[in-house]
C-alpha cells in the first residue's frame, strides 16, 4: 500500500512539474511559433523531396527552447505585475508556485540548449534566435510599462520565426526571408492591439500601456486597419515574382487575399462597434489568419 501511494504521489508530482513547465514556456504559443519556423523551412527547400528531417527536428526543438526561454525570462521579470492582473495572476511564478531561482535556471538551460541546437544547423540561425531572446527579454519586456512603442519593438523578435526556417535552410537572409519577416511583422500590430483593446483594464492594473495612443480611441482603431492593409499587401507580394525564390501562384495569392479581406472586415467591424467582443473576434481571426496563410504558402509550393 505504501509503495502504491508513493508511486501515486510521484505521478502527481510529475504531472504538476509538466503543467508548470507548459505554463511557464507558454506551450500553445511556443508550438505556433515552431509551426511558423517549420513553414519557413519548407518554403526554402529547393524541392520537397530534399527536406532534411534532422533539420526539421532540430528547428522544432531549438525553436521551442528559444521561445520557451523568452517566456520564462518574461514571467520572472514581470512576476509582481502579473500578480496584479486577472489574466496572469495564476501563472506559476506570479502565484508563487515556482520560485524565481529555479525558473531562471530553467530559462538559462533552455537558452543554451536552444542556441546550441540552432548553431548546429548554421551560425546565422543561432544568431537570429539569440537576437530574438535578447530583444524580447531585454528591450520589449522593460518597455511595456514605459511606452506603447513596446509593441513596435516586440514585433521584431515576434517576426523572426517565419523567416528563421528560411535562414536555417539557406544560411542566408535575403529578399525571401525579408518578405516572410515583414508578413509576421505587420501581422502583430492588429493582433496585439486587439488584445490590448479587450484587456485594456487588466493591462492597466499591471501598469502596461499596449495600445498605440495609450487609449481606446479612433486613432488606435485607424492604425489597426492601416497595419492590416499593409499586412494584406505584403502577404500577396510574392505573386508578382519580385521576391526571389519565394513565389505564390495567382490562385494561392487569391486565397491569401480572401483571408486578408476576412481579417480586414473584422478590423473594420471593431472600428464601427468599438466593443471588447469585436476586439476579441479580431484577435481570433488574426490567429487563424497567420496559420492559414502559412498553410496556403506551403501547399502552393508542394502542389505547384
Amino acid at each position: 500500500m505504501k509503495t502504491a501511494l508513493n508511486i501515486s504521489s510521484e505521478n502527481k508530482q510529475s504531472v504538476s512539474i509538466l503543467k508548470e513547465f507548459k505554463e511557464m514556456t507558454k506551450m500553445g504559443l511556443a508550438l505556433s511559433v515552431v509551426f511558423s519556423t517549420l513553414a519557413g523551412y519548407v518554403l526554402a527547400v529547393p524541392d520537397i523531396r530534399s527536406i532534411n528531417y534532422m533539420t526539421i527536428i532540430a528547428l522544432a526543438v531549438g525553436g521551442y527552447c528559444m521561445v520557451g526561454a523568452s517566456n520564462v525570462y518574461n514571467q520572472i521579470i514581470e512576476r509582481d505585475l502579473d500578480a496584479k492582473m486577472n489574466r496572469t495572476a495564476n501563472r506559476p511564478i506570479a502565484s508563487g508556485r515556482v520560485k524565481p531561482t529555479p525558473a531562471f535556471i530553467l530559462a538559462v538551460v533552455l537558452t543554451l540548449l536552444g542556441i546550441g541546437i540552432l548553431y548546429a544547423i548554421n551560425p546565422k540561425t543561432a544568431m537570429f534566435g539569440a537576437i530574438s531572446i535578447f530583444l524580447y527579454t531585454s528591450v520589449y519586456t522593460p518597455l511595456k510599462t514605459i511606452t506603447p512603442l513596446s509593441v513596435f519593438v516586440g514585433a521584431f523578435p515576434g517576426a523572426i520565426p517565419f523567416m528563421l526556417g528560411w535562414v536555417a535552410e539557406t544560411n542566408n537572409f535575403g529578399i525571401e526571408a525579408g518578405t516572410l519577416f515583414l508578413i509576421q511583422f505587420f501581422w502583430q500590430f492588429p493582433h496585439f492591439w486587439a488584445i490590448g483593446w479587450f484587456l485594456f483594464d487588466d493591462y492597466k492594473r499591471g501598469g502596461f500601456s499596449m495600445l498605440p495612443t495609450g487609449k481606446k480611441d479612433n486613432k488606435t482603431l485607424t492604425q489597426i486597419i492601416l497595419y492590416t492593409i499593409w499586412l494584406i499587401i505584403v502577404s500577396i507580394f510574392p505573386v508578382f515574382n519580385v521576391t526571389g525564390r519565394l513565389y505564390l501562384t495567382p490562385i494561392a495569392a487569391g486565397l491569401v487575399l480572401l483571408a486578408g479581406i476576412w481579417m480586414l472586415t473584422a478590423a473594420v467591424k471593431l472600428y464601427k462597434q468599438r466593443t471588447d467582443k469585436a476586439a476579441r473576434a479580431l484577435m481570433l481571426v488574426s490567429v487563424t489568419y497567420i496559420s492559414l496563410i502559412q498553410i496556403i504558402y506551403v501547399l502552393d509550393k508542394i502542389l505547384r
